[in-house]
């Protein structure tokens, strides 16, 4: 499924009961999703044109007035080039204001190092009091899209570009909360984002080697759920976190605070070096920074072989 189609539907339907929804579009509500929303709701759609930084503040605005606006666009346009206004009229103002980041990671690949969004998982969650979610199947999109709304105060959430499989049951999504989606003793896989599929294929394969692998889906980053990871740490006694994301700032280095300040254990990061990552396909870069299935499989073993008796 198209995650940005399921994104903008889940909005919609919401928005039929709530009439506080208001959506807010940089040229941009259509590929977010927002065509049935426009049809229906126009006195509630406001097209602020590619100016980003004024989309945060016009949010921040509609929040003041009691609206819940959500404003959607490319992840690095919501992130990076409005961070001031997002820090300071939506974080610092504590408004009740819902940013999303679509094309997440480098899924606009072939747009290069401008286009993609490595480096919103750390700087968002340097916002306080900001929430920051990455639901990991069409399901959890839906579901993350009701949790956001009813939250009260800001949340940025990222959803990806390419069409996406149904890995779970439709749940509710609890925020701050991750899920054991494979149980397992030898290592702990946590993984968050649409990554999570690659990470599931990996599992299995290494089920077959007889490697026992517990899988972690953590949809939210942040805060992130400390007494699931702490768990895990006790249980298999080492970690390898998976993410479209930098290696620093994410959730790989998240994991590694929690454990390093409550249950030190032997923690792996797979996710993108810090640099300006190239440009191709979408699944040739997830092959080339080793966040397929086979990249995954490959440095768990690496990992699992290089620990220490």
């Amino acid at each position: 499924m198209d995650p940005r189609k399921e994104f903008g539907k889940a909005v919609t339907e919401i928005a039929e009961n709530n009439d506080k929804i208001v959506v807010i579009s940089a040229d941009s509500g259509k590929s977010s999703g927002f065509g049935e929303f426009m049809k229906l709701y126009p006195d509630r759609y406001y097209e602020i044109g590619i100016m980003e930084q004024a989309a945060v503040g016009v949010a921040s605005g509609l929040a003041t007035t009691g609206k819940i606006p959500v404003f959607c666009a490319i992840a690095p346009f919501v992130t990076l080039r409005p961070y001031e206004m997002f820090r300071n009229d939506i974080g610092y103002m504590k408004q009740n204001a819902k940013i999303v980041g679509r094309n997440c990671g480098f899924t606009y690949s072939d747009l290069g190092a401008t286009h993609h969004s490595l480096e919103d998982f750390a700087i968002t969650r340097m916002i306080p009091g900001v929430t920051v979610l990455a639901p990991q199947d069409p399901t959890e999109i839906r579901s993350a899209v009701k949790a956001m709304i009813e939250h009260e105060g800001p949340v940025y959430m990222r959803i990806g570009n390419p069409k996406i499989p149904v890995l779970f049951e439709e749940r509710p999504f609890e925020i701050g909360k991750g899920h054991v989606l494979e149980d397992g003793t030898d290592v702990t896989v946590i993984s968050t984002g649409s990554v999570t599929q690659a990470v599931l294929k990996a599992a299995d394969s290494l089920r077959k080697q007889g490697i026992s692998v517990q899988v972690i889906g953590m949809p939210t980053v942040w805060p992130i759920d400390k007494e699931l990871v702490i768990s895990a740490a006790k249980k298999t006694g080492k970690i390898v976190t998976v993410e479209e994301h930098y290696l620093d700032g994410g959730l790989g280095t998240i994991v590694s605070e929690v454990c390093s300040s409550e249950y030190p254990v032997p923690v792996k990061r797979l996710g993108v070096p810090k640099t300006y990552a190239t440009s191709g396909t979408y699944e040739e870069l997830l092959a080339y920074y080793g966040l397929d299935a086979e990249g995954i499989e490959k440095s768990v073993k690496e990992f699992l072989n290089n620990i220490p008796e």
